[in-house]
């Protein structure tokens, strides 16, 4: 890719197919049927933090188009390391036809990191500082819950749910409904429900991971936000490129955070913070 510029399409996008649409026609940038993917990897990860109960794991995939890598995260043993091979030397366009949901994402998240690079389109950037896991989850945490527009004794639906974000959410007097496909409890054992769906009337916002992107999950929310007026803020490993071009479409606010994510740095990681009110979408 030539040097990039941050792209406005004057339009907030509605739906994730209307974007791959859009980036296939390329409205970004170059043709992606002429950008390659050079490498692609998947990263597993287990940690628990010190001092903590609960055990966490992560798959991601991510493959580098030019200088930039794109992410999607998958539940554990969903992809074979072969998904990833295959994605070799391929094109943009063909990946964003892929069957495969996560490769699809993943593909479109390094196109996008590529053509509205973070350092030029981000509203405002926070360093995470070097430390432990859990001083670098808690500093994370913090980041992100700073986006929501919610007072004390309001509830907020998490989707995906992280422990130190609930913790914050905890400490500033927030109630929250934890809601993750995999089900399983929070650090307080609070179950965690598997079903969306049937907390939206119960919330106040939304806190939703970037991995409903890749399961199939995130338009039901998106349209629930956009409907209601509710505040709906994204906190992206997965598709931090992408989650951003639906600010103004029921999204409020993003906390975007490239590969290398900060649990796998032990040094200062940088997270980008995009706003709804603070311009146009994509």
């Amino acid at each position: 890719m030539t040097t990039p510029m941050p792209v406005d399409t004057g339009e907030p996008f509605m739906s994730v197919t209307d974007l791959i649409d859009a980036v296939s026609a390329a409205r970004f940038g170059p043709d992606p049927a002429t950008e390659q993917v050079s490498v692609a990897f998947t990263t597993r990860q287990g940690a628990r933090h010190a001092g903590r109960g609960r055990r966490y794991r992560n798959h991601v995939l991510s493959l580098r188009v030019g200088a930039t890598v794109g992410s999607c995260s998958t539940e554990p043993a969903e992809l074979t390391d072969d998904v990833a091979y295959d994605c070799v030397g391929r094109s943009v366009a063909e990946l964003l036809t892929h069957p495969v949901p996560a490769v699809r994402v993943a593909a479109l998240d390094a196109y996008l990191a590529a053509a509205r690079p973070h350092a030029l389109a981000a509203d405002d950037t926070v360093t995470i500082p070097a430390g432990t896991s859990l001083a670098k989850s808690t500093a994370r945490a913090a980041a992100v819950v700073d986006l929501m527009p919610v007072a004390r004794g309001q509830h907020v639906l998490v989707v995906g749910v992280v422990n130190s974000l609930l913790g914050q959410l905890r400490r500033r007097g927030i109630g929250y409904l934890p809601c993750d496909l995999a089900g399983g409890s929070t650090e307080w054992d609070e179950p965690c429900l598997p079903d969306a769906a049937a907390l939206l009337e119960r919330c106040d916002a939304l806190l939703v991971s970037g991995m409903t992107l890749g399961n199939g999950t995130f338009e039901p929310l998106l349209r629930h936000a956009r409907a209601t007026g509710k505040p709906m803020v994204a906190f992206a490993q997965t598709g931090s490129a992408v989650l951003p071009c639906f600010l103004g479409a029921g999204l409020s606010a993003v906390s975007a955070e490239p590969y290398p994510f900060f649990w796998l740095d032990g040094g200062p990681t940088t997270v980008y913070r995009y706003r709804a009110a603070a311009g146009s979408p994509c």
